[in-house]
Formats: structure tokens, sequence, C-alpha cells
């Protein structure tokens, strides 16, 4: 197909073969460039997969800052755009689309999202008139075996798209928003968001999480303190589930809603007893 612009694609994987390989199948009709950053710490078979797309398939040290290694990737791209991805991340046939309208020139995005319940109102987006800077794509989260549209879990937008050199990632934290020069808009195709299709991905993501969050707790001079523990082990899971869950509406997507409203509350409390052990472990050394 021809295009206007070209596109690169990155990606940073750690034991992901699978998911990989679903990832790659999506964007490979769309993209002029791979590039897969595989931590050093993968012990499958992800980097042989990862080659059979592309010849930019190389290993990096590992870093808990995962961001790290993103930028990484990104900074080896030469396309007009770079599409960064995680390799539990599908580009749908929707978002295909739009991309391939937005590297031919034909297509700029929206100033903002609509909700399928706008849309219905005949609500709309205000389409923009040139290309924006970097663009947000909405993300549906399945998760215990179905997709979450309620908890404060749809869209879920996060900024992938990006005119190569106008935005990137700081690597500071793994929360961090990447930094744009100029305007954001929005696609309206969706990633499908693979992370947690079971509980047990879900608590080895939690783990991971909760441990990264302790030590930015521990850096920000954070205690364990009465006030601390009452605070991180009742009170910040208490308001977190209540507000997933009732505010947010985490009900009306079942079980699946519940327990991530509840786990969503707890990760507060596996962080804060993380970090006890933090304290504990630097006073043994």
């Amino acid at each position: 197909m021809k295009k206007g612009q070209t596109l690169s694609v990155t990606l940073l994987v750690v034991n992901d073969e699978e998911n990989t390989k679903k990832c790659l199948d999506s964007v490979r009709s769309i993209a002029d460039e791979i590039i897969v950053a595989v931590d050093d710490q993968t012990t499958d078979n992800t980097l042989a997969v990862a080659k059979k797309y592309t010849q930019k398939a190389f290993l990096v040290k590992h870093e808990d800052n995962f961001h790290i290694n993103k930028k990484k990737a990104n900074e080896k791209a030469t396309g007009d755009w770079v599409l960064q991805l995680d390799s539990d991340e599908i580009v749908t046939k929707e978002l295909r689309k739009e991309i391939e309208k937005l590297l031919g020139g034909k297509y700029f995005g929206y100033d903002t999202w609509v909700s399928p319940v706008k849309k219905l109102l005949g609500k709309k987006a205000t389409p923009l008139s040139f290309s924006a800077s970097a663009y947000y794509l909405p993300r549906r989260n399945f998760f215990l075996g179905r997709y979450l549209k309620n908890a404060g879990q749809y869209p879920d937008p996060v900024i992938r798209l990006f005119q190569r050199d106008k935005a990137y990632l700081p690597g500071r934290n793994v929360h961090e928003q990447m930094v744009v020069e100029g305007k954001i808009g929005w696609l309206g195709g969706e990633l499908d968001h693979r992370a947690t299709p079971d509980f047990g991905r879900y608590l080895r993501r939690e783990n991971r999480y909760s441990s990264l969050a302790a030590t930015r707790l521990m850096q920000a001079g954070v205690k364990v303190t009465v006030a601390n523990t009452i605070n991180y082990l009742f009170l910040k899971p208490l308001s977190t589930f209540l507000s997933l869950y009732f505010r947010y509406r985490g009900f009306l997507d079942g079980f699946p809603g519940f327990v991530f409203s509840l786990y969503s509350g707890l990760h507060h409390a596996f962080a804060y007893m993380k970090l006890w052990e933090l304290y504990r472990s630097e006073k043994k050394s």
C-alpha cells in the first residue's frame, strides 16, 4: 500500500512470546519498520519470535523502570511516525484503518474522544484539520474473561502514536505520561489490551507494580508510622474500592468488576507492606 508517511512500531517485551506474535501480526501490514527491545531477563522464545518479524530485535539490560528501555526502542525509530505498543496490545482493524488514513494525509483524528453513548445521542467530536503531534488511543481492557466498561477502565486513553521527535518518555517512573510538543489529538479505533486475562497474570503484574510503588514511597520519604499504617492498610484501600466500585460503577461489570475494584484498593496495602520490608532490610544491612 502506498502512503505518504512512514511508520515505526516499537515494543519492549519480557517473557511474552505468544502475545508478541499476536501484537506484531496486528501491525505488520502498516509498519515500515518494527523495533523490538527484549529484556535480557527473558527466558522464553520472545527474541526468536521477534526476529521472524524484524531484523531490528535486540536485547536490553533489565531496568525495573521499564520506561527507560521503551525510550531506547523509541530512539531507534526512523519513521515519520512512531507507534509504541506493549506486547499484550493488539491494534484493531478499525485503528489500523485510521492510522493508514493518517499516514496518507487523508485524516487527522479528532480534538477529543466521543463515547458510544454520546454517539447515539448525536454528539460528535470536532475533526482536526491538521496532524496533531501525538494521539490518544482508547483501550479496551480484558480482565477475567470480559472487557471492563466501568471502574475507570474505559476508554483508558494512552498516548502511543506520535510524530518522531515531537514526543518522548522521560524515563523517570512507570506511571509517567509521554511529554508532547504541540497538539494532542484522539483516534477512535481501539487498542485491544489483554494484560490480565486471568487472575494469575494479574497477581504477577501486581507484585511487580507494588514493588515499584514501595520504592517510590521510600524515595518520597514515607515512613512506617501508626498514622501511615492506618492510611495505607485501611483508608486508602477502602476509599479506592468505594470510588471504583460505586462512583465509577464497577458493579456493572459483575464479579470481574468487584475483583478489579477490590485489588486496586489493596494495591496501596501491598505497596506499604513492601515498604516496611525495605526499611527492615535497610536496618539489617
